[in-house]
């Protein structure tokens, strides 16, 4: 075992503070990441809050990490001392079901292990990147490539793929007309690999103010949703929407946005039910998806994809005392567009 210092929310709803954990010794396959920079996620904010539901505390979030390798385990095969590597949003998963033979341990049918705030098949809690250290069976670390620094990788473990596999899935790419909803830590990364692929991108926001954002980073076009006028104008316009909000939508309005056949895809999780009429499904013959993360090879291709289109997140890069005002600042959509810790404030 290797005591570390970390930052850990102590109860639902409690600022974070300063304390320490313990990390596993290094078993057989198994590599030592000394963690450089750690995103913070909306989702660490759902969880330490438990808009999710109820959580395991003391909670160490974090599911952004890049780092490098300081130490693997005899068996390890695919990393070595000195490696920049990362890990994403799981850490395990039962690796014999048919989603993890096809490489989608995301859907794990018999539960994957999620970085933080979960149990792992060792029964003991999972600790996440807000800290010092930690240890991943190989299998469930990727490699960061050279052209990528690690600070702007480290959103890509979650924002980036979050964003990329249903890009991917659900077709963006030349002649396809996409919009992403919200302009945010998940947004700005859907417009970059969106444009990236080729695809016609437009952004729907609350507001104009991130307008020249959105058109620097890769949209051809900006809207404001505040504006009826919007739905009105766009109306059976798109192939592909990606709702990266985690606010509840008018889900009809935006649907109405899809050409026939279209899809919404959703990859932002409200906290409450939503309600809507199948009629606007039915109407149109369209599809409305969800997405969660993805898989071990997909998280892999998405930092190939961004290194050689050379893309990263849009960062503040902050120290971890920082942390709870960063929270207040995402709640408040105050972040152009990601908050990465740099843990060696830790």
């Amino acid at each position: 075992m290797t005591t570390v210092a970390a930052y850990a929310a102590p109860a639902a709803k409690a600022p974070l503070e300063r304390t320490t954990i313990e990390r596993r010794a290094v078993r057989e396959h198994d590599v030592l990441i000394d963690i450089k920079f750690a995103g913070i996620c909306h989702s660490d904010i759902h969880q330490v809050r438990e808009g999710w539901g109820e959580a395991i505390f003391p909670m160490v979030p974090g599911h952004e990490i890049a780092g490098v390798v300081s130490e693997v385990g005899p068996g390890v095969t695919r990393f070595k001392v000195g490696d920049r590597v990362g890990v994403g949003c799981m850490v395990d998963s039962c690796r014999e079901c048919e989603m993890c033979r096809a490489g989608k341990e995301q859907y794990c049918l018999n539960g994957q292990t999620p970085t933080y705030n979960g149990i792992g098949r060792d029964g003991e809690p999972t600790y996440g990147g807000y800290s010092e250290k930690v240890v991943v069976d190989e299998n469930f670390v990727v490699r960061i490539p050279d052209g990528i620094a690690l600070d702007v990788a480290a959103p890509l473990l979650c924002a980036g793929i979050t964003l990329y596999s249903p890009l991917k899935r659900f077709g963006a790419g030349p002649g396809r007309k996409v919009a992403v909803v919200g302009m945010g830590g998940l947004g700005h990364m859907g417009v970059k690999i969106a444009h990236a692929m080729g695809a016609e991108v437009t952004v729907l926001s609350q507001s104009l103010r991130k307008k020249d954002d959105g058109l620097r980073l890769g949209a051809d076009h900006y809207y404001a949703t505040s504006d009826p006028k919007t739905f009105e104008e766009l109306r059976g316009s798109f192939d592909l929407i990606v709702s990266t909000v985690s606010a509840p939508l008018d889900f009809a309005a935006y649907l109405s946005l899809l050409k026939p056949e279209g899809t919404l895809a959703n990859v932002g999780a409200p906290e409450d039910p939503i309600s809507l009429n199948l009629f606007s499904l039915i109407g149109g013959g369209r599809s409305l998806a969800g997405s969660m993360i993805g898989g071990i090879p997909e998280t892999q291709e998405t930092l190939d994809f961004c290194a050689e289109h050379g893309i990263g997140a849009e960062i503040e890069l902050i120290a971890a005392s920082e942390i709870n005002e960063a929270y207040e600042r995402v709640e408040n959509s105050d972040v152009r567009y990601r908050f990465v810790i740099d843990t060696a404030t830790i």
